[in-house]
């Protein structure tokens, strides 16, 4: 298992925490200090009152809680946000209304899901032509549907 160091903030709630034995991932709570209401088509950043040590070679995925996108339309723009290794700033999760009404974050709301991740860093070669596949540079649905 691996080690990461977490600090609280003042504000925190509570540190992310799994929610079952086998979960990926651990469930983020808001540290709002009022509820924060998101409008239909608002992007919002939610304070977590987390700040984490991540290790070296580890980044943190930072995704969408599923019961939120299906009965509230509410998503991460930018799924799955990377936390690196080497940000000790606090936590905060962005989160975006896809839905017609407004959306209220209350203090102790799961708003997100962390996942650790191993991350391989690599080095690029820049070369006038690469190497041919029978695919080639068919994307966007190529394959059908």
């Amino acid at each position: 298992m691996v080690s990461v160091r977490v600090s609280l903030e003042s504000h925190a709630f509570a540190a992310p925490a799994y929610q079952s034995e086998h979960a990926a991932g651990l469930d983020v709570f808001a540290a709002v200090s009022e509820p924060l209401t998101i409008g239909p088509g608002q992007v919002a950043a939610v304070p977590t009152g987390v700040r984490l040590e991540i290790p070296r070679g580890f980044e943190a995925q930072v995704r969408p809680r599923s019961g939120l996108a299906l009965k509230h339309r509410i998503g991460i723009p930018n799924a799955p946000g990377t936390i690196d290794a080497d940000y000790r700033g606090e936590v905060r999760i962005l989160l975006i209304n896809f839905g017609e009404e407004p959306y209220v974050v209350h203090r102790g709301d799961r708003v997100a899901q962390l996942v650790f991740a191993r991350v391989a860093r690599v080095s690029l070669t820049v070369a006038a032509a690469l190497n041919e596949t029978l695919r080639g540079d068919g994307g966007f649905g190529h394959s059908g549907r």
